[in-house]
């Protein structure tokens, strides 16, 4: 009998342990995601260029789904760049719908074309300015990014070596980037 019990208690505590074991993980991946969710809509609300307040935000174990409505193709991909870059974000669902602006339909050819490629830039210096910022290996705000036709400089100051070529780096690696002139200084504090 003495055995039994034992036996009975050895399980109980095992199955306990599963379950809160289980629980405990379901509550970190909520927690997770609520983290994730929470910089998803700060980094859209910190963005000049898109209305947050059109734009929402799900996530579920990494994957962020956006809807909502934006203004323009670049919009979209914007929010979509943006959130990518997040850390903790495995993939992004973009479920934006794009609203045609009226005054963007009645813009002349050439003036449309200036107009995106100052949109496309702005969303360049935005995505990198964003990854710096989110990046404790960078101090983002020292660095000044200055985009022109895809052509981005990279003024301020970096405390090492190491710190200027990742800052190069993730400024190579954003999107539709043709170029990157680098006028980092390196100041040892």
């Amino acid at each position: 009998m003495n055995t039994f019990n034992k036996s009975m208690i050895a399980a109980l505590v095992i199955g306990a342990t599963t379950s809160m074991s289980a629980q405990a993980s379901s509550w970190e991946n909520e927690s997770k995601d609520a983290w994730i969710d929470g910089k998803a809509e700060t980094v859209l609300l910190m963005n000049t260029n898109l209305n947050n307040f059109d734009i929402n935000t799900d996530v579920t174990n990494g994957k962020v789904v956006l809807t909502g409505k934006v203004d323009s193709e670049l919009d979209k991909e914007l929010a979509e760049e943006l959130v990518l870059s997040l850390d903790g974000v495995s993939s992004v669902d973009n479920k934006l719908t794009v609203i045609k602006n009226m005054k963007a339909k009645k813009m002349k050819a050439d003036k449309a074309d200036s107009t995106e490629s100052d949109l496309t830039d702005a969303k360049i210096s935005t995505v990198i300015t964003t990854r710096y910022l989110f990046n404790s290996e960078v101090g983002g705000t020292d660095i000044d990014v200055d985009t022109d036709n895809g052509v981005v400089t990279l003024k301020g100051t970096v405390e090492s070596d190491a710190e200027k070529q990742l800052a190069i780096s993730i400024a190579e690696n954003a999107e539709d980037v043709r170029k990157v002139i680098d006028e980092l200084t390196i100041v040892a504090e």
